[in-house]
């Protein structure tokens, strides 16, 4: 299991320069800072002694020269350091928010994600930075003690009479501060996942005129924001009054001691002027208060980020694939569970290799799931999903991408571009080969309607849902795998631009497996096998002509007409 601490210590690992920037200046800080106080002591007694003064002043020039500069590169090293290791943490949460076959990536809405990504990520990013500032204050205020035993061990005991309260003050605010500001940032997360949802259905919300009751179902977790705010503020009060009333008491004791030792003569002035100047170093480890706060907030972010991390990932496979196209998928027992739920119970099928596969069934029937098993964008709970007899969790994954492709019901708009969406699988692609794709699959007369053609940015470029679909199926095409998954990639387009495309990519990809996600009755009739799947099992295998003579199957394509011969004789018969 992830921890938030091992999360760190590998960003750290990729910032480790700017770490050890900042780990330096600040060393460098600290020891300036308390060597300050007793190069001026020297000055001073030198001063009050009629004494030459000019080589404690040069030293003392100099210590605070190494004090500005070090103080400088600080800052410096602390922003480069933090924006590196917020950096790396985003680039680690982006590959796993983005790995489609994560199980469990279900447990975190668009909205949470986002806010994870984003403050998440930021937050635990500048963990680092308040360590090792937080432990350069801590060290230089020890020093100080130090130095104040050395003047004298009664100031060093009146300081240390105030350091057990500080422990005890420190150690309540992170135990209750820790699950406070964990369960803030996690209602806080609930509120973006919420307003995300709403904002995808803006239309249909505002058609339906329950905007007020969207309202209110989003910010529904508020007032438990508000609770959990009002109680971090409290514990912020508490905490400051405890510190503020401690800080003065302990400053007055030290400086009555120092100025009794002074008195008597156990003290030159010089060092009752050092005496003032390393109280002051040594009380700023009681001003912690925001740097305990921030470190308290920064934990809570690296465990959210940790929560989406430590979920299980594919391990890639790193056996390539042998020379020659073929395309044969083959699913052995195939089960997948969501929770309790079988979606896919012990499915076994064999789709010979140039066949058309269509997958029909009711909502919720398992279709989507087996689509997304072929390419591997999610894992079987068991059996085995194979291309050409090699099991996918064996293949690396640049052969797995050469193996199968996919065009989806909404693709991305990815790529900047109308050719770079089209090219993006392959954007070393040549023009010719994009514009030849987007010929195939009906694109190419909108596409030069637009204002620049195909380097159109994509923002600028006003498509309809089909022409989004269609631009999908040409990026599908660039891909050219050995295996296509349509998974309702042509449900936007009307019936007649559908078998025109369809008649297109029948013939660029001839040689080539497909599985269609299939809806209509004439999408199932194209194909060679309809694979029809009911509650997660097989309940039939065959022609579309054949399946049509029974009623269930025809009660799937609602109001569906006769369906056309399909377009090719069917390699296997049907079995129940």
């Amino acid at each position: 299991m992830t921890s938030p601490q091992g999360l760190l210590r590998d960003a750290t690992a990729e910032a480790r320069g700017w770490f050890l920037l900042t780990v330096a200046t600040a060393v460098i800080g600290s020891a300036g800072t308390l060597a300050l106080p007793w190069a001026m002591a020297r000055a001073l007694d030198a001063v009050v002694a009629g004494q030459p003064a000019s080589v404690p002043l040069a030293a003392f020039a100099c210590l605070l020269a190494v004090v500005v500069t070090a103080g400088a590169l600080q800052t410096l090293a602390n922003g480069g350091y933090g924006s590196a290791t917020v950096a790396a943490l985003r680039r680690t949460l982006a590959r796993r928010a983005l790995d489609a076959g994560v199980p469990g990536a279900a447990r975190f809405p668009a909205g949470d994600l986002a806010g994870r990504l984003s403050a998440g990520c930021a937050q635990a990013g500048s963990a680092g930075v308040t360590v090792v500032t937080t432990a350069a204050s801590l060290l230089t205020s020890l020093g100080g003690v130090v130095a104040l035993w050395l003047l004298d061990w009664r100031l060093g005991l009146c300081f240390s009479l105030g350091v057990p309260p500080l422990v005890l003050i420190a150690r309540l605010f992170m135990n209750r501060s820790s699950g406070l500001f964990l369960h803030y940032q996690q209602t806080q997360g609930r509120i973006s996942a919420l307003l995300l949802e709403a904002l995808g259905g803006a239309r249909t919300i505002g058609a339906s005129g329950t905007a007020r009751a969207e309202a209110a179902r989003v910010l529904q977790p508020l007032p438990e924001l508000s609770r959990t705010g009002h109680r971090i503020w409290r514990l912020q009060r508490d905490t400051g009054w405890q510190v503020g009333l401690l800080a003065p008491v302990v400053e007055v004791l030290v400086l009555g001691v120092g100025g009794l030792a002074l008195l008597n003569g156990d003290i030159s002035a010089g060092e009752l002027a050092a005496v003032v100047a390393y109280a002051a170093v040594a009380m700023s480890a009681l001003d912690q208060l925001d740097a305990l706060f921030a470190l308290g907030v920064s934990v809570a972010g690296a465990r959210r980020v940790a929560e989406v991390v430590d979920q299980p990932a594919a391990t890639p496979g790193t056996r390539g694939r042998v020379a020659g196209r073929r395309g044969r998928v083959t699913l052995s027992g195939v089960t997948v569970r969501s929770g309790p739920r079988l979606v896919l119970d012990a499915v076994d099928l064999d789709v010979p290799a140039g066949t058309t596969l269509a997958v029909v069934g009711r909502s919720g029937a398992g279709k989507s799931n087996l689509a997304a098993l072929i390419g591997r964008l999610r894992e079987p709970d068991g059996g085995t999903v194979a291309v050409d007899g090699v099991p996918l969790r064996e293949l690396a994954p640049h052969a797995l991408h050469d193996a199968v492709g996919y065009a989806f019901e909404r693709p991305a708009l990815l790529g900047g571009t109308v050719r770079g969406m089209i090219a993006f699988a392959r954007p070393d692609v040549s023009d010719e080969a994009v514009r030849a794709a987007a010929a195939a699959a009906r694109a190419d007369d909108f596409v030069q309607r637009l204002p620049h053609g195909f380097d159109t940015p994509l923002h600028d470029a006003p498509l309809s849902g089909g022409e989004i679909q269609r631009l999908g199926l040409a990026r599908a095409l660039v891909h050219d795998p050995d295996v296509i998954v349509l998974d309702d990639a042509t449900s936007s387009l009307d019936t007649a631009t559908e078998a025109r495309v369809d008649s297109a990519l029948a013939s660029a990809w001839s040689d080539r497996t497909q599985v269609v996600i299939a809806h209509r009755a004439s999408t199932a009739a194209r194909a060679d096998l309809v694979l029809w799947l009911d509650d997660g099992r097989v309940r039939a295998l065959g022609t579309h002509r054949a399946l049509w003579r029974r009623t269930a199957y025809r009660e799937l394509f609602a109001a569906a007409p006769a369906a056309p011969a399909p377009r090719r004789s069917a390699t296997r018969q049907e079995t129940a």
